[in-house]
């Protein structure tokens, strides 16, 4: 099928902590078979990151040698907290979390990741990337979800991967602001609204999540409870939302999860050949939406899924 490279879509990222990191292999292959860029990014969380990072202009192949090469999680904590291995280190660790969870709003302030994410982005502004961007947070304060359209790149996006727990609300004025996932980890929504804005009618969404039910004895470590607290709050809002029909859906959805665990950036090369391969087992879909005439725009009116869900390591 002829690929139309002019095709307008907003492209959607969902967050996932670690498993993010197959959006980056997405992105790679993507570009590698020759589909048109998005004309809209939104992403939440690590969506976030890795969306903000191609919007302001880094190519994917870019990121993914930045992913391989250079990212270390203990480059993202000013705690030493993450980066301490062995028996001692675990005591440590137990005594630091108890004593910054009983102190602080967070385990990590998160200003070392604000600096990293100043140097990748340049101090670009949203509104200065060469696709249009957006990403959202939760502010605690009003209880209410935010959008990022316009100001600093890198706030936005540290705001919008602001898991409690782990790192510290960032703070802009009177909002306090946390995981952009507390309210809509996939934030289709709010990308139809602006994409309307921008005469978007098409949107490819992909999805790292998948929720899997789990023995009620898997719950061995607090830090597993807190995430589990996170997921089932994410998956019954979404029950909810489906039900309820409040957005146009995706016009196709592509699923890029296994089993790892959301803090497990050990798996790097692993989540990024998950991505790649996520998109090589979805040729016919993607050809079908990225496809030029009459035939291929009546079936991109369908919304449609493709992609891997696995539960074993890929």
């Amino acid at each position: 099928m002829k690929i139309n490279r002019n095709l307008k879509y907003s492209l959607v990222l969902s967050g996932g902590g670690a498993r993010g990191l197959v959006h980056v292999g997405v992105l790679c292959a993507m570009e590698e078979a020759g589909y048109p860029p998005p004309s809209l990014i939104a992403g939440t969380s690590m969506g976030a990151i890795v969306g903000g990072l191609y919007a302001s202009g880094m190519k994917a192949q870019a990121i993914k040698r930045y992913v391989l090469d250079e990212l270390d999680i203990g480059d993202f904590m000013e705690s030493p907290v993450f980066r301490m291995d062995g028996p001692l280190g675990k005591i440590f660790q137990t005594g630091q979390i108890i004593g910054n969870v009983a102190t602080r709003p967070g385990i990590d302030s998160g200003t070392r990741v604000l600096r990293l994410l100043e140097k990748l982005t340049g101090l670009k502004k949203i509104e200065d990337c060469g696709i249009p961007f957006l990403c959202n947070a939760v502010d605690l304060s009003a209880g209410r979800e935010v959008i990022f359209r316009s100001g600093s790149l890198a706030r936005a996006v540290r705001a919008s991967m602001s898991f409690p727990f782990f790192f510290e609300p960032l703070i802009d004025g009177d909002l306090c602001l946390v995981d952009g996932g507390v309210a809509d980890n996939l934030p289709v929504k709010s990308a139809r609204e602006v994409g309307r804005k921008l005469g978007i009618k098409n949107m490819l969404a992909v999805d790292t999540r998948r929720w899997r039910n789990v023995p009620a004895d898997s719950f061995k470590t607090s830090i597993f409870v807190v995430m589990r607290c996170f997921e089932a709050m994410v998956h019954v809002s979404e029950t909810d939302e489906r039900s309820e029909e409040t957005a146009a859906p995706p016009n196709l959805v592509l699923h890029a999860a296994d089993k790892t665990s959301a803090f497990d950036f050990s798996r790097k090369r692993e989540l990024l050949r998950l991505g790649e391969e996520a998109v090589h087992r979805s040729v016919t879909e993607l050809e079908t939406f990225f496809g030029a005439g009459f035939r291929a725009a009546l079936s991109r009116r369908r919304s449609e899924s493709c992609g891997i869900q696995s539960d074993s390591y890929f």
